[in-house]
This record gives structure tokens, sequence and C-alpha cells, in this order.
């Protein structure tokens, strides 16, 4: 059935671009890379990245996590990036959810422990909405976290990522259901 609106974004926005490597505030956006697997590992072994993004991961597994994105950027589906810190894999973002026609995006985030305490997150957090706003041309992006991931919360709002609201039993974790608060940030915000 015929749309009444225009999308907010054509199909193949996205995908006409090269995926690009983002700086802001200290921190390197870059698409992942095969030599980043280990980091993954890392990653999906640490129990504070398995409890909130309820998962593991085989070292074929995480070649696949890899080799998968350039294809989800090629089918406007989503995007990650390794986030860089001193020239060193820190820790990963990425846009899980993406409707073009609608302007949206849903973010997720996580930061390996070392590099934990120093503000990571908040940057790369900040240094993509800058581009999914300024270059891609989205209208709003929305992250989601459990209530009890007091973290997640702190980086959210250092991020400008106000609190909307909180859904109830909206996330299925290990230990049953959580309620989630939703952030959003709009491209007319400061």
């Amino acid at each position: 059935m015929p749309a009444l609106i225009t999308p907010a974004l054509a199909p193949g926005t996205m995908a006409a671009l090269t995926q690009p490597e983002i700086d802001g505030d200290g921190v390197r956006l870059r698409p992942w890379q095969p030599a980043d697997r280990p980091a993954v590992l890392t990653a999906y072994a640490d129990p504070a990245i398995r409890r909130w993004h309820c998962r593991s991961m085989t070292a074929a597994e995480a070649e696949a996590w890899i080799a998968a994105w350039p294809g989800r950027w090629r089918g406007e589906t989503g995007a990650g990036w390794a986030v860089l810190d001193a020239g060193r894999t820190a820790g990963q973002i990425s846009l899980r959810r993406l409707v073009l026609d609608e302007g949206f995006a849903e973010v997720s985030y996580w930061v390996l422990p070392a590099a934990r305490g120093r503000g990571v997150a908040p940057r790369a957090l900040t240094a993509l909405a800058a581009w999914c706003f300024g270059t891609l041309g989205l209208h709003r992006l929305e992250l989601n976290h459990a209530t009890a991931n007091v973290a997640s919360c702190r980086v959210a709002l250092r991020a400008g990522f106000p609190a909307e609201g909180t859904k109830r039993g909206q996330g299925w974790h290990a230990d049953g259901w959580h309620d989630m608060h939703a952030h959003a940030r709009l491209d007319t915000d400061d």
C-alpha cells in the first residue's frame, strides 16, 4: 500500500556512502577488522558485558560477527564500529536497529574492562551522534538499557541523551525480565 509521507531518508542513502572512520574527543570509530577478533572475544568473556548484552562468543562466532557488519551496512540494517582510544580497541558502538524511512536508529555500546572509567563510551556516543545527524541525516537516535545498568545510564546522560521513560519488563536477560530506560536524542537537540 502506498505511503502518504515521503521517507525521512531515501533507501540507498547509507549504502551509497563508504562506512567512515569517525573522530571525536580523543576516540576514533572505525569499521571492524578481522584483527579485532581478540578484543571481541575479550568483551564477550567479560561478565558485565555478558550480563547486559546476553551473549557469549566463540572464536568462529567472533569472526562471523565481524564479517557480518559490511553486509549490514550495505543492506542498511545496521552499522558497527570498533572504538579506539589511544590507538587501541577499547569498545564497540553500533547502530543495531536502523529505520531510514523513519530517520531512526537505536544505538548499542560496550567498553572493554581495561578501558572503563576513561569516558570512552560517552565520547564515542557523542561522535557517532554528530555523524548520524550531520552526515547521514537521521532525525532520532535512541538507546535502551536495563534500569539496573547504572553505568549505561550515566553514559547516555553525559552524551546528551535525556531519559524519556521506563519500558516495563521490556528486556529479557539471563536473570529474568528487566525494566528498561529509554534515552533519545534528536537532530534538533543542542
